[in-house]
Order: structure tokens, then C-alpha cells, then sequence
């Protein structure tokens, strides 16, 4: 079923009710500035060429089947290589590549020139030394807001870049820094 398929009249409707009071985009963000979020690098190959944008939104959403999503501003440049991907690869960045989050966070540039990824046998480009990776396939684009809801069912996983990293930690972003999570922060 694609996005157009989707009666969201209901929804729509619930989201134009303006009867009751709500934040303003500015008090929204500042709570999500305070909650902090993985950082991963969501890639795919559309018309030959790699496209992929740096996302803190990625969630899990069952175990059974294997589903996960991600949400894309409607304006964002890689919405439309993503809205007509099939699969794609989402790489969960270790901590030390902060520089690589802020690299496919930037637009205007060709966020692959340098290096640092490696194609899947499918095509799908995954970061190379990320703490782990899904190769997925879209199976839901939903509109909902200024952005999609993009659900995906995971179709192959590698943790902790092969085994080469067993200790690799997660790259984390909390008000609008990256921060690390070491054993010494566990309670």
C-alpha cells in the first residue's frame, strides 16, 4: 500500500483541530533539544548514484516482524531519492564519528567524496566503523505534518562493524551536542 493509498482524512482532521491550546515549534523542539537520540546515517542508491542524511528520529517498532522508522522533513533534498527507494541502509554511528553525523548533516554537498562507507553486495552504502547497520526495505511512506514517517522491515544486520570494534560505543546527540556513553555512565 503506498502513501496515496492511505485514507489520513481522520488524522488530518485531528491534526487541523486548533481548539486547544499547543506548543509553538520553538517550545516542541526545545524539549526534543533536552532528550537525547542516537545518531545514524540513513544511505540508499537512487539513479546510480549515493544519497544518505544524517537522522537522530530512528525508532523500533516491533521485533516481530523486524520493523523500524525514521521521520524526513517533506523539504528535505534526500526526500525525493527516498520517497521512491525500495531499500536502503540505516548505520548507527560510533562515537567517534561525530564528524561523519555532521557531514551528512550539511547540505550542498557531496556527502560521499570522502570516503568512509562501502557498498552492501546490494548496493546499499553502510558507514564503515558504525556500531552496527540494517539493510531494509521500505514499506510505508506516511505523510503526517511538514514530514514522513518512513517504516522499514530490517532484512540483514551487522553489529559492531564485523566484530573488528567489540567495545565501539554509540555516537549520541542531546542539545545540540554529540556525547558519548561509556561503562563508567551506567547506573
Amino acid at each position: 500500500m503506498t502513501a496515496e493509498n492511505i485514507d489520513l482524512s481522520a488524522l488530518e482532521e485531528l491534526l487541523a483541530q486548533q481548539d486547544e491550546p499547543q506548543l509553538s515549534p520553538e517550545e516542541f523542539k526545545t524539549v526534543f533539544r533536552n532528550h537525547p537520540a542516537g545518531v545514524a546515517v540513513v544511505a540508499l542508491l537512487h539513479e546510480g548514484r549515493p544519497v544518505g542524511f544524517t537522522a537522530t528520529s530512528v525508532i523500533s517498532v516491533s521485533a516481530a516482524p523486524p520493523l523500524l522508522a525514521f521521520s524526513l522533513a517533506s523539504t528535505s533534498s534526500s526526500w525525493p531519492a527516498v520517497s521512491e527507494a525500495s531499500t536502503l541502509a540505516v548505520s548507527f554511528l560510533a562515537d567517534h564519528q561525530d564528524d561523519v553525523s555532521a557531514r551528512f548533516a550539511t547540505s550542498g554537498i557531496d556527502r560521499f567524496a570522502d570516503g568512509g562507507w562501502t557498498p552492501l553486495p546490494t548496493g546499499e552504502p553502510v558507514i564503515d566503523g558504525a556500531v552496527s547497520w540494517f539493510r531494509a526495505r521500505v514499506v510505508q511512506r506516511t505523510p503526517i505534518g511538514d514530514s514522513y514517517l518512513v517504516s522499514l522491515r530490517a532484512l540483514a544486520s551487522s553489529l559492531t562493524n564485523g566484530g573488528r570494534e567489540p567495545d565501539a560505543s554509540p555516537l549520541v546527540y542531546k542539545n545540540r551536542a554529540y556525547h558519548r556513553i561509556g561503562d563508567d555512565t551506567a547506573i
